[in-house]
């Protein structure tokens, strides 16, 4: 099986961004993890990162054809990208949205999302577990 994982907005800085809520692992660790996780189950990844909302919906259509399923961490576009929303419907590929933090535990704001009504499930707050976890759903 071919997953495509997507990390959003501000992903890139963790480790360092506010470790009390995302923790002190950074992304290159995170993905690390990832890969391992998915090699030892006969998965191929492949992992992308953007800040930029276009760049992610121009990633989640490449995927049609070439991936089998996607585990998407949408950060704070999870509260307001209808585009992302309506790029993982339109290309039908069963996805899991992941949150590294609990968003239902959080700021109001952040408790919404956008994106789950279009996924096969939602993980929050196990950190970077929640990819393994959405990996393990993907896979069956």
């Amino acid at each position: 099986m071919n997953i495509l994982i997507i990390h959003g907005p501000n992903l890139n800085l963790l480790g360092s961004r506010e470790p009390e809520i995302y923790g002190s692992e950074s992304l290159p660790a995170i993905n690390e993890r990832i890969r391992t996780h998915a090699e030892a189950r006969g998965a191929v990844i492949e992992i992308f990162q953007s800040n930029h909302e276009g760049a992610i919906i121009d990633r989640i259509h490449q995927a049609a054809g070439t991936c089998d399923g996607m585990v998407i961490n949408p950060a704070a576009y999870t509260h307001y990208s209808i585009a992302i929303r309506d790029a993982i419907a339109a290309v039908g590929l069963p996805a899991i949205e992941v949150h590294l933090s609990d968003i239902h535990a959080r700021e109001p704001f952040r408790r919404t999302s956008v994106i789950a009504p279009v996924c096969r499930d939602q993980i929050v707050g196990l950190g970077y577990r929640g990819y393994l976890q959405a990996i393990d759903r993907l896979l069956g």
